[in-house]
């Protein structure tokens, strides 16, 4: 019997950081729709009821299998510390399989003490609030992709995808040091993906624009024309919009597709990356 092309992704593990509510949960939702397994990872349990988003990350978990017909697993951790990675890809890796995908989302600049939507401009911010910004975008990227690469070289096959965004690539009067960080994401998944192309791993980044998540919509004024549904590209994306695109990095298409960025903001940026 030939395979099923809406699961082409069955039998595989993934691993989605992050995953509790927004983008995160997106991504989990439609790499499960294709048959993967899914570890669901979280920073805090009742993180998915923060923005009206559901209640509990164990929720999410339970949600998610039932809906896809797959099994998932609910972890717990602080990504920004070795200790906390190590216990969350080992336990992944125990209960599902190895990891075959990796999409590291969590991130944010929810971390630092001033607030959203913009505490990090270029001189006001505190240092432990730089120090909250960069650990929880740029050094967890690096340390969750390292862990998880590791048991990836070793097998020669992999995707990781990563989770930009589009203030990386334009100079900003606030968010500056969100925006530096996302920088560094970006550059550092280029260079991972030289890396381990020897190893048949493909690494590449998403890199959203304004999206209208819980968290977005819950912490900014938005201009009620910029929720249309269609009919421009001038608005703010929909969750979806920007989720569909990990079916192409994770998935049968992107089997030749590694070091690349791929800006979703409707081209707002339309100049060379």
């Amino acid at each position: 019997m030939a395979p099923d092309p809406e699961r082409s992704l069955a039998g595989k593990t993934a691993l989605v950081t992050g995953a509790g509510r927004g983008l995160g949960r997106a991504f989990a939702e439609r790499l499960a729709r294709l048959g993967a397994n899914v570890a669901i990872h979280g920073m805090r349990e009742e993180g998915p009821a923060e923005y009206g988003e559901g209640t509990t990350l164990t929720a999410v978990a339970q949600e998610v299998a039932a809906h896809h017909g797959v099994r998932t697993l609910r972890l717990l951790g602080d990504l920004t510390r070795s200790d906390d990675i190590d216990r969350v890809v080992g336990e992944s890796e125990a209960m599902l399989g190895p990891i075959d995908i990796l999409v590291h989302n969590a991130g944010g600049d929810i971390a630092a003490g001033g607030g959203k939507p913009d505490p990090n401009d270029a001189v006001g911010i505190k240092v432990e609030d730089v120090r909250a910004v960069i650990d929880r975008n740029l050094i967890s990227t690096i340390l969750v992709c390292q862990a998880v690469a590791r048991g990836m070289m070793t097998r020669r096959t992999g995707r990781i995808v990563t989770i930009g965004s589009v203030a990386a690539f334009k100079g900003r009067t606030n968010g500056a040091i969100y925006a530096t960080a996302k920088a560094g994401v970006t550059h550092y998944t280029r260079c991972l993906a030289d890396q381990l192309r020897a190893y048949d791993i493909t690494v590449n980044c998403i890199a959203p624009g304004d999206t209208r998540t819980g968290r977005f919509l819950g912490t900014r004024s938005v201009d009620p024309g910029r929720l249309a549904d269609g009919g421009t590209l001038d608005r703010i994306a929909t969750i979806d919009e920007v989720a569909r695109l990990i079916e192409v990095f994770a998935g049968p298409l992107g089997a030749f597709v590694s070091g690349q960025v791929l800006r979703v903001d409707g081209g707002s940026q339309a100049w060379p990356a």
